[in-house]
């Protein structure tokens, strides 16, 4: 992150500017993006105060989301991160994904799409990669277990009903709804996902078990086909 010429350093400001003084003065929701990085990542680098380092990594990566969800390997290569500053980045990150998300218990119901999403929204919409996920459900619609079927693009050929349905088998589910993210952030579902979704439909007819829903989770959004009468 270098610079052309030094910035001021932040202990220089008068003290109700400085980000850490003013977040606990007047809250966090005051401070702008590059601020509370500047809490994070108080040091700066050479030449360059915190602040402007935030707004550096702010400007490389587009915003915090683009940062945040950056590979760690990437973020390393960054001047004046490196694997410690990476590490607490991450752990931020997840921390606000752990307090938005409110996983259901084993044996709790799922009786709509949004309990879906509350449920796993906010852990897969954060995947930089596709994972196609089933939640299997009891005869009340509880919920048994969350399996991961696939990584990757949807195809038929990752979403075999055979993969699926094992553990549906294996578990004794009634019903299953099935769960997938979209990376773009667009919940829009596409030709393939109507056709697995169908096509894993109709085999949970014959076997007896009820295809309810499909959600697939976008940027802090989603889409259901039942909601929506696909």
């Amino acid at each position: 992150m270098p610079s052309e010429k030094p910035s001021p350093s932040i202990k220089s400001w008068p003290r109700d500017e400085r980000p850490r003084e003013k977040l606990l003065a007047r809250g966090p929701e005051h401070l702008s993006d590059a601020e509370l990085l500047a809490v994070l990542l108080p040091t700066g680098v050479a030449n360059v105060n915190a602040i402007d380092c935030g707004r550096a990594l702010l400007a490389r990566f587009g915003s915090l989301r683009g940062l945040l969800a950056t590979s760690p390997r990437v973020l390393a290569a960054v001047p004046g991160l490196g694997p410690a500053r990476v590490a607490l980045l991450r752990a931020v990150d997840e921390i606000a994904r752990r307090s938005v998300e409110q996983r259901v218990s084993r044996h709790a119901p799922l009786r709509t799409s949004a309990e879906v999403y509350r449920h796993c929204g906010a852990r897969l919409g954060a995947l930089r990669k596709e994972q196609f996920h089933v939640l299997l459900l009891d005869g009340k619609n509880r919920l048994i277990k969350e399996v991961r079927i696939s990584e990757g693009s949807l195809t038929a050929s990752l979403v075999h009903p055979r993969e699926v349905f094992v553990p549906v088998i294996e578990e004794s589910a009634a019903a299953i709804i099935l769960v997938h993210n979209h990376p773009s952030g667009d919940p829009t579902p596409s030709a393939e996902d109507v056709a697995i979704t169908e096509r894993l439909r109709q085999v949970g007819e014959i076997m007896g078990v009820g295809v309810l829903d499909h959600v697939v989770i976008g940027d802090g959004r989603y889409v259901s086909f039942a909601d929506e009468g696909i």
